[in-house]
């Protein structure tokens, strides 16, 4: 019998659990269990969780740990232009024949558990990382926290950078539900950092619960950002002055470095991580689709803000870098997200608006039915609805002259679908 592709793995694994989203921990433990998996002795776990923020803060984690000289192994998601971004080791994506064999061997151990298709991608990174040996870990939560598969490993170090509405179905619909989620990736053990400066009640009485000692933004640790972009870190151990200001767009981004350096600061008994390396890291991060510019006379931008907390981060981009002309929205959106909560801060920022479907995912919309919902809230909005991301992006990129910007913005789907290679 022929073996499968990655292409057909990645298929066959979306038709083997009758749900795409089941949230349990059991069957991840029983496989690690089954490959006798362990944290291998000096290897260091960090797991990232919260509603916006992980991407940057995995990114920053791994930019800084490599400029200290650490082999660093990222497990990330959801990817944009290929599954293999999701494992990388030391800045390099998982090949398909590695991807392949990982997968046959979870196979071979699998018998009746009905793994989704998260829980394979996680298990196949925890195996790869096991052996490559890499020194750190870096594990970002893909849903919640409590349940999600990354959970079944216990960190050394657990940081939810922010609190807020998103998957409301799943997760609850306030913040403190939501808060409750996201603390269950502390442990009593662990260096436990809170990025969100104001937490969420369920959060704080969860880690409490748990034994969990936190260390909170604007209260275990600060910053301070000078005019020249420079900044500045301290706590109650100590301080790093002058810091370079990260490579990432938005001023979001030294709340992000700022719990990423709390986490390492909490982990100098494992790591060592010097001050040059925290510059260094700082300006070598890269991350796709945050606020990601393709210069020309038409600029356009790519940013994957598609819930209220991230839509505000976005406006705030494009307030603080306006356009000479006007700025043209390329969006769309799943469903089962709160656009109006993301019209709330971006509605008044935009000229015209071009709509295209994310019926790629089962929760998409057509860009009918978002031109719908968007109509009922702006009746007086310039809005096409074009129909596929390309179409979307062909008649923006005509409306525009000189001095225009276009925002693709919204969706995964979208955003990856447009992202140039």
């Amino acid at each position: 019998m022929p073996r499968r592709t990655l292409a057909e793995w990645l298929a066959w694994q979306e038709r083997i659990h009758p749900s795409a989203i089941d949230l349990r921990l059991e069957r991840v433990v029983e496989i690690l269990e089954r490959l006798q998996w362990r944290v291998p002795e000096g290897c260091t776990v960090v797991t990232v969780g919260g509603t916006n923020g992980k991407g940057s803060s995995v990114a920053l984690l791994e930019a800084i740990l490599r400029a200290a000289g650490y082999s660093v192994g990222c497990y990330t998601s959801p990817h944009l232009k290929r599954y293999n971004e999701r494992i990388r080791i030391d800045g390099v994506d998982a090949d398909d024949q590695t991807l392949v064999d990982t997968f046959e061997r979870i196979e071979s151990h699998r018998g009746e558990l009905q793994l989704t298709y998260f829980e394979y991608g996680t298990v196949a990174a925890l195996e790869l990382f096991r052996g490559r040996g890499v020194d750190v870990m870096v594990l970002e939560v893909g849903l919640g926290g409590r349940l999600d598969a990354v959970n079944a490993v216990d960190p050394h170090a657990a940081l939810v950078t922010t609190v807020d509405i998103d998957h409301a179905r799943i997760l609850g619909s306030d913040r403190d539900a939501i808060g409750r989620e996201k603390a269950g990736i502390y442990r009593e053990s662990a260096c436990n950092v809170c990025g969100d400066p104001v937490p969420p009640d369920g959060l704080l009485q969860t880690a409490a619960e748990k034994g969990a000692r936190l260390r909170i933004a604007g209260r275990d640790y600060q910053w301070s950002v000078q005019a020249d972009g420079c900044w500045r870190w301290w706590s109650s151990g100590g301080e790093y002055a002058g810091l370079p200001a990260p490579a990432l767009s938005g001023d979001f981004q030294y709340q992000n470095a700022a719990g990423v350096i709390a986490v390492l600061d909490c982990l100098r008994d494992r790591l060592i991580v010097d001050e040059p390396a925290l510059a260094s890291g700082l300006r070598a991060v890269r991350l796709s689709a945050r606020f990601q510019v393709l210069p020309g006379e038409v600029t356009v931008i790519f940013d994957v803000a598609h819930n209220p907390h991230a839509a505000a981060s976005l406006a705030g981009n494009l307030c603080a870098q306006p356009a000479a002309g006007r700025t043209l929205a390329v969006f769309g959106l799943l469903g089962d997200k709160d656009l109006a909560g993301i019209l709330g801060h971006l509605a008044e920022l935009f000229d015209a608006w071009f709509l295209a479907d994310t019926t790629e995912s089962p929760r998409g919309l057509t860009a009918e039915q978002l031109g719908d919902r968007l109509r009922a809230r702006l009746p007086d909005a310039d809005i096409q609805v074009a129909g596929t991301g390309g179409r979307a992006l062909q008649l923006a990129r005509s409306a525009a002259r000189p001095g225009d910007r276009i925002v693709v913005f919204g969706s995964f789907y979208l955003v990856a679908g447009l992202l140039p290679e």
